[in-house]
């Protein structure tokens, strides 16, 4: 598991921002909670705001994440991609971690990748925040999400 050497995820001191979550609709299960994972971590961050977005799948996450991260001090992109058997999944993989990327990049706010990229449906449960699932990848990318706004603040300040 990719968990090895993951940093701490506990809440930040986050009052005042606001958050932007955008989710799929895809694997419905998996990603509602993920997403309400991702709110408990913002609540327990004393975030001001939320923003929360629903798109079908994980390729219309960057656009929307970008149109958040004009409005939020952090983004959150939340979706499940299940490999199957033909070359679908590597599209839709790359093109939404480049999407991202480029978002926040572009943007110059904080997007979280939230998405899990996985060849099982098993592997999936074990990282959605599941009572049972050994990590919980709504609520360490939202933290990690609001942590790099704290620290662009920190920057901003001098």
């Amino acid at each position: 598991m990719a968990g090895l050497g993951a940093p701490d995820t506990a809440p930040v001191d986050a009052a005042g921002l606001t958050l932007g979550v955008v989710s799929t609709t895809w694997h419905a299960e998996l990603v509602d909670q993920m997403h309400e994972r991702a709110l408990a971590a913002a609540k327990e961050s004393g975030v001001t705001h939320v923003i929360d977005v629903r798109v079908a799948g994980a390729v219309e996450l960057p656009v929307v994440a970008q149109a958040l991260a004009r409005r939020c001090d952090a983004v959150v992109a939340l979706g499940v991609v299940i490999r199957g058997d033909t070359a679908h999944f590597d599209y839709v993989c790359k093109s939404v971690t480049e999407g991202l990327t480029r978002v926040a990049l572009d943007e110059s706010t904080p997007v979280a990748h939230g998405v899990l990229t996985v060849d099982t449906v098993a592997q999936a449960r074990d990282r959605a925040g599941l009572p049972d699932s050994a990590e919980d990848k709504g609520f360490s990318a939202t933290a990690a999400a609001l942590g790099a706004a704290l620290a662009l603040k920190a920057v901003r300040r001098g």
